[in-house]
């Protein structure tokens, strides 16, 4: 990833703008990722109404979730893996630009193709920022990326939690359009932003990645540890947000399940700074037991044992709990190759994006068969088996931690 070293500003004058700069940078990186957060919850609030308004059928309305995530895996994955080689100041900018566009051309679209059309290109354009922006994160603050991936995806929960109520102000306002023009200019404006900027100085390098780097970096125990607790995971919390307001509908008072999913997102916000406060003091793998051991019996709880307003304080801790997980384990293996933090970047996302979407759709099927409830007590399982990743990659960090301390006495003798 291109940018100056701060190691060799060589006066006190040039460091303090260093670091003034990088301020800058993280500002405008997480304000982005806030609106990339309202975007992803602003595409299914916004469903019902476009089906509506383009009188199209529920299988087209189906295509919207794909549309959203094919250009954005592609993408991803290409520009994460070169991260070593791309002028990330020029990339960023342009990704932020172009979203813009797409989500402009998204508010203008005269019909549903277009919309589509305009919903690929707009998945696309947030892959060329996501794929540089926590890597960047991730040089500026090498000793800190637990805090920080925490605090970075905090700021996308908030923009998450706020989408859903933007839906619901741009149309009494009079149209649902209203909510991508106003996302689409903000895009813009820190699209110029980015412009603005000098290239960002970074206190660590991302090293260009060969093949044979790449089959070596996937079978590091942290990436592979990192990979299939996502994996879990983020389909759970894939299920939560396409299924929880369905679930919610049959156990709460009338005008409650609508909530359940702006509740659980805004909790999300205080459980990742927790969790960045603990990281560094805890260690991620151990806070990650904690968390698991502890979301494992409320997720039973909520969806096995609870009803009525019970459900709902369910959900909170269910917010609180998982919230933490994605950042944390993304901070534990960027860790151990801090020199390919973009390609761990583009590998959890793309694995993440899979399960994100794929856990829905299979709980689409077993709701049609069965009921919601059913559908959601399942998710248990995952979750377990993320449990159970995490124990055996703490157990395996600790043997190489055994393994690294007597052949560090060894070699002193």
């Amino acid at each position: 990833m291109s940018g100056p070293s701060t190691g060799g500003s060589g006066s006190d004058g040039g460091t303090a703008a260093d670091a003034r700069n990088r301020r800058l940078w993280t500002v405008v990186i997480f304000l982005t990722m806030a609106c990339t957060g309202a975007v992803m919850q602003v595409r299914g609030a916004v469903l019902p109404t476009l089906e509506g308004y383009f009188t199209v059928p529920e299988w087209q309305l189906g295509l919207v979730a794909p549309a959203g995530t094919v250009g954005y895996l592609l993408v991803i994955l290409a520009v994460g893996s070169s991260a070593g080689r791309v002028d990330a100041r020029r990339f960023i900018a342009g990704g932020a630009f172009l979203t813009a566009g797409a989500l402009l051309a998204m508010g203008l679209s005269p019909s549903f193709p277009v919309f589509l059309a305009a919903l690929v290109v707009q998945g696309a354009a947030v892959g060329v920022f996501r794929a540089l922006d926590r890597p960047l994160l991730s040089h500026f603050y090498p000793s800190q990326r637990g805090r920080v991936y925490n605090r970075y995806d905090a700021t996308w929960a908030i923009g998450a939690a706020l989408g859903p109520l933007a839906v619901v102000l741009a149309l009494r306002a009079g149209s649902w359009r209203l909510v991508y023009g106003a996302v689409g200019v903000a895009v813009l404006a820190l699209a110029v932003a980015f412009r603005s900027l000098r290239s960002p100085a970074v206190e660590s390098n991302e090293e260009p990645l060969t093949r044979s780097d790449l089959a070596e970096l996937v079978r590091r125990p942290e990436v592979l540890a990192l990979l299939a607790a996502l994996f879990f995971v983020t389909g759970v919390e894939g299920g939560l947000f396409t299924w929880l307001p369905y679930y919610a509908q049959a156990e709460l008072p009338a005008g409650w399940a609508e909530l359940t999913l702006t509740v659980m997102l805004a909790a999300y916000v205080p459980g990742r700074f927790v969790c960045g406060a603990l990281t560094d003091r805890l260690g991620p793998l151990t806070l990650l037991l904690g968390v698991l051991g502890l979301l494992v019996p409320a997720f039973a709880f909520t969806f096995f044992l609870a009803d009525g307003l019970a459900v709902l304080g369910g959900v909170v801790a269910i917010g609180l709990l998982i919230s933490g997980v994605f950042p944390t384990m993304m901070a534990y293996a960027t860790d151990a190759v801090p020199e390919h933090s973009g390609p761990v970047n583009a590998l959890a996302s793309a694995v993440s994006s899979v399960s994100v979407g794929g856990v829905p759709a299979v709980m689409g099927v077993v709701v049609g068969g069965a009921d919601a409830a059913t559908a959601m007590r399942l998710l248990v399982a995952p979750l377990v088996a993320a449990l159970g990743v995490i124990a055996l990659a703490r157990v395996a960090q600790s043997r190489r931690d055994a393994r690294a301390a007597s052949g560090s006495a060894a070699f002193d003798d």
